[in-house]
């Protein structure tokens, strides 16, 4: 019997993000989709009991889940500076760059074969948008993967052109897409979520973690530009960089209250926010897949993102986009965008009925078996 080992530790980091999402969804998938002979474990950090049953609750059917002896920084570090060894055995397949990278020769040692994911290029391209440390520790990892990795996952094409002009990765490079979650569906209480919720009739959404590469600021300020009430709610965990909502918020002159961050939801609550909003505005600056944007594209709801490269090939023209340009017009193009959702009904339907077209394109299937067919070939 064949061995996969997930490094699923993501899923319980503090601020799981995207990434988290990801893995969630990848590592479900791979346990249903795994061919005959062949199952699944996973590896984590010194995880407590409590992390290790929630994993378990979330992934069933997973095998073994291995821990390592060191905590989630420390392994981390480890790992950078090369000192790899982990429990069990069986090919590894690693959904960031956190992987225990090494010399070895798989072709000798099934065991040894080792596949990272590597989500954007952000590191190199908007290093701003990141904290130093995280800047640092991914170059070295990228470098790591550079040499010892047998494939290099990517979300999209355009991560993939970014990547072969940054590192010298040949044809070890795979593009494996993400989807909507298995979880994103309408609850039968909806209509009382979105009470508890507080839901307005009509307003605009947001999701992701308050960091400056979100282009949360610039959407902010965009409200400022749109006459009449209509909020922004925006759901998601702090993160670093200091996006203060209140301040940015009363900068520019917006009502207290105008602008609600709802905070982490659960996925129940998360599909009646993309599902009840009059728009989805994803504005970031920089990003490798967006996943949100399928998200709310898989719910009808009409999105406006900026013209990021990963977000175009992603959207594939459902969604209505915006051109970053400089900085200071930024707010108003999105302004005039998110206006035009707004008045124009027909817009609003043709973007829900195109979306809703193109989210079939992606399932959390297709990928776990694009996965597998990845290592078959390796």
């Amino acid at each position: 019997m064949s061995t996969l080992r997930v490094v699923v530790d993501q899923i319980v980091a503090p601020v799981p993000g995207g990434i988290g999402r990801y893995t969630e969804e990848l590592a479900r998938a791979l346990i249903a989709t795994a061919p005959a002979g062949a199952h699944v474990e996973g590896f984590a950090s010194a995880i407590t009991d409590d992390e290790h049953a929630h994993i378990r609750a979330l992934l069933p059917g997973l095998g073994t889940l291995h821990k390592s002896a060191l905590a989630r920084r420390e392994l981390s570090l480890a790992w950078q500076h090369g000192f790899t060894p982990i429990p069990g055995s069986g090919m590894l397949h690693a959904t960031s760059l956190l992987a225990p990278l090494r010399r070895h020769d798989r072709h000798r040692d099934l065991d040894s074969q080792v596949v990272v994911t590597i989500h954007d290029a952000v590191p190199w391209t908007h290093p701003e948008t990141l904290t130093p440390r995280g800047v640092s520790w991914h170059k070295a990892m990228a470098r790591r993967a550079e040499r010892y990795a047998d494939a290099v996952v990517v979300p999209t094409h355009s991560v993939a052109a970014d990547l072969s002009e940054l590192l010298d990765l040949g044809n070890r490079i795979r593009v494996i897409g993400g989807a909507p979650s298995s979880a994103l569906r309408l609850p039968d209480d909806a209509d009382a979520r979105a009470r508890r919720l507080e839901l307005p009739e009509r307003y605009i959404f947001a999701a992701g973690t308050l960091e400056p590469r979100k282009g949360l600021a610039s959407l902010i300020r965009a409200m400022g530009d749109i006459p009449g009430d209509v909020p922004l709610l925006i759901a998601g965990p702090p993160g670093w960089g200091g996006v203060d909502v209140a301040a940015i918020s009363a900068d520019v002159g917006i009502a207290e209250g105008r602008v609600r961050v709802v905070g982490r939801v659960d996925d129940p609550d998360l599909a009646v926010l993309f599902s009840r909003a009059s728009a989805f505005v994803m504005p970031s600056l920089a990003e490798g897949f967006g996943l949100p944007v399928i998200e709310a594209f898989s719910l009808g709801t009409p999105v406006v993102h900026s013209d990021v490269p990963a977000l175009s090939e992603v959207a594939g023209g459902a969604g209505l986009e915006v051109t970053r340009g400089d900085g200071d017009g930024y707010p108003g193009r999105l302004a005039d965008a998110i206006q035009g959702v707004l008045d124009d009904h027909a817009l609003a339907d043709r973007l829900a009925v195109s979306g809703k077209d193109r989210s079939k394109a992606f399932t959390w299937r297709d990928s776990a078996e694009k996965v597998w067919q990845l290592h078959a070939d390796l």
